[in-house]
């Protein structure tokens, strides 16, 4: 608070007004800070996000309440409206079947197959461009362009590579003086080759995230490091890898999703053979619904399907908060 003195009459001495002293910009009251974020930046925002918001809710929203809905119908796609309360028969008789199950497991043991490799390659090979000094535009595109090609230009690709006597892969094994194994017709095969492809196919995702995540590790450490006779190998384990923790547990959650909700590849390469050893959950409801034209029971199983990602996205929910460093 500052001060004044006035000398008064008869020598009295008396103190003047005080006025506060300001040591900053004073805060606007709550309220008037929300408006004007809304007046200023929150409509136009709004705005620009109702296109999108608008079509998220009609394509996504609408139809996963609509088909919540629908799976406590018995809904036929021959008869019109939901038809019959089926209450959560759909559920129990999903649960209850065995092709349910064994197109579950077929999914999980296709994400077990693709998700280690597709994070261990991604990681190498982004290591090796990062440290590459000359062309590295040429592997940072060779590496991500196969991820950009149609389901449908992947499949037809490795079906010739896998078409016995005149496939690449066949050709090969047999030059070596191996038995030609039947790639796609044997069901220990089938999936095993199902993988492969998914591998070269989608392994550019993971080696984009990967890169991002390198250029984020500042240099002074691998120069420091290097000072103190670090070599490439103890930086990759002591400075790199730690320091690529978040991005590591982002494309395993990623992965893990891409892979249980496969489909493409294995309803155009194999339809689910041979005997159904390649057959999908999502091969499974596509099959319900439009096969048996019985969307009620579908929508029923793609529910049950629906929790076990969204299980797997709470699951990564979890370890990044871990991850979060305490305030």
């Amino acid at each position: 608070m500052a001060s004044t003195e006035t000398t008064g009459p008869a020598g009295t001495v008396t103190p003047a007004r005080t006025e506060p002293r300001t040591t900053g910009p004073t805060r606007p009251p709550r309220g008037a800070k929300r408006e004007n974020r809304l007046s200023g930046h929150g409509w136009p925002a709004l705005l620009f996000l109702a296109p999108f918001l608008g079509l998220y809710l009609l394509f996504i929203v609408g139809p996963a309440i609509y088909g919540l809905v629908m799976s406590f119908f018995h809904t036929s796609m021959v008869a019109p409206g939901l038809g019959e309360f089926a209450g959560f028969a759909n559920y129990a008789e999903a649960l209850s079947s065995s092709d349910f199950w064994s197109a579950l497991w077929h999914t999980i043991w296709f994400t077990i197959l693709t998700t280690p490799p597709l994070i261990v390659l991604a990681l190498v090979f982004a290591l090796l461009a990062e440290r590459a000094r000359r062309a590295r535009w040429f592997f940072r595109l060779a590496f991500f362009l196969p991820y950009i090609l149609p389901s449908a230009v992947v499949a037809l690709i490795w079906i010739w590579m896998y078409t016995p006597e005149l496939g690449l892969l066949s050709q090969a094994v047999t030059s070596l003086g191996f038995a030609e194994p039947d790639w796609l017709g044997d069901p220990d095969f089938a999936m095993v080759s199902l993988a492969i492809t998914t591998v070269w196919w989608t392994l550019g995702f993971n080696f984009v995230l990967y890169l991002a995540g390198l250029q984020e590790i500042p240099r002074e450490l691998y120069e420091a490091s290097a000072i103190d006779g670090a070599g490439p190998w103890q930086q990759i384990r002591l400075i790199t890898v730690p320091l690529l923790a978040r991005t590591t547990s982002l494309v395993v959650v990623l992965q893990v999703i891409a892979s249980l909700k496969v489909f493409d590849q294995m309803y155009i390469m194999t339809q689910g053979g041979p005997n159904f050893a390649t057959r999908s959950l999502l091969q499974y409801v596509f099959d319900i619904g439009f096969t048996d034209f019985r969307s009620g029971a579908a929508a029923a199983a793609s529910t049950l399907f629906f929790v076990v990602v969204l299980a797997v996205s709470a699951f990564w929910l979890v370890m990044t908060r871990r991850q979060e460093p305490e305030l």
